[in-house]
């Protein structure tokens, strides 16, 4: 049986995130030969392009990580109407120095959560115009902009009764979008 690595990166910071929920709850709907790694942001250094010769060695795990990834599942919340600055910062790094891109090439799903009526709307496009920058080909539907509710997430932490045929949708296309573009 072929295993495929998804790197998960998460957008949010935040101890008790949505996102965070979403992104371990989302997993349990994938085929079991779908391995995912949660990929840590929150410990690597604001990019700075002088840092390029010496990178940190949390942005050299950040780009080992993505290289041996067959596919990325980015989650990320909103905030003020676009992407967190964590998330940038953590696509900024794994993209430089010019020409040693980790991201290149490695197909991608975007999901997000929020309180508010719109999801990541806004915070999803915004990802998708940058990763298309990066070469990253980016599943296009369904797209998935979820509302926190009550009943989302089952009290195993899975997604629950009522979401689950929607989401079980998105990982269908997602998990068929990984292998279709699997190198």
């Amino acid at each position: 049986m072929s295993h495929f690595r998804i790197a998960v990166i998460v957008g949010s910071l935040r101890r008790d995130s949505f996102n965070h929920q979403l992104a371990l709850a989302i997993e349990k709907l994938a085929p079991p030969e779908f391995l995912f790694k949660q990929v840590p942001i929150g410990d690597l250094p604001l990019y700075n392009q002088d840092d390029d010769a010496n990178q940190a060695d949390s942005v050299k795990r950040l780009k080992a990580d993505i290289s041996v990834a067959h596919g990325l599942l980015f989650v990320t919340p909103e905030y003020n109407r676009s992407l967190p600055g964590v998330l940038k910062n953590a696509i900024d790094h794994a993209s430089r120095p010019h020409g040693q891109s980790a991201w290149a090439g490695k197909p991608a799903g975007i999901l997000g959560i929020s309180p508010g009526a719109g999801g990541t709307a806004m915070a999803q496009q915004h990802l998708r115009n940058i990763l298309a920058c990066l070469d990253v080909p980016t599943l296009g539907q369904p797209e998935a902009f979820i509302q926190v509710r009550d009943g989302l997430f089952d009290e195993a932490g899975g997604i629950g009764i009522g979401s689950r045929p929607f989401l079980q949708g998105w990982m269908d296309r997602y998990v068929a979008w990984v292998t279709r573009h699997r190198g």
